[in-house]
């Protein structure tokens, strides 16, 4: 099962701190808005986004559809037929996606110790 594109999404309480701390260990904003209340930083082939406001957890985050630099992939898993798999498998969806639709498009699986992922196609 291929889920795309991987990176830590961090609850933050201070996100110009958090992008201070992360940028000493050589981090680079990426994407996002700060006045938002959230960034992506990345390192090499590494993604983090802080978030500030946004959800209570850390989530564990993959993005079907795009590469490490948020590149369209030509060929991917569609979101929707992973839940599908994952449903099939007996895997408990927290909030899933409508699978009466195209393009994007996310759902929420827990694992066993109650730390969220995220399937969050863009494209």
């Amino acid at each position: 099962m291929e889920l795309g594109a991987f990176s830590v999404s961090l609850a933050v309480k201070d996100i110009q701190a958090s992008r201070e701390f992360y940028e000493k260990l050589g981090f680079e904003a990426f994407g996002g808005d700060a006045s938002q209340g959230w960034l992506i930083l990345k390192n090499g082939d590494t993604a983090i986004g802080l978030f500030q406001g946004m959800f209570e957890r850390n989530i564990l985050a993959f993005n079907p559809g795009w590469d490490s630099n948020a590149q369209k992939l030509d060929s991917f898993t569609d979101v929707r037929e992973l839940q599908r798999q994952l449903k099939a498998q007996g895997v408990e969806l927290q909030q899933e996606a409508d699978e009466s639709t195209t393009g994007p498009a996310s759902f929420i699986v827990v694992d066993p110790d109650g730390n969220p992922i995220l399937v969050d196609q863009h494209v």
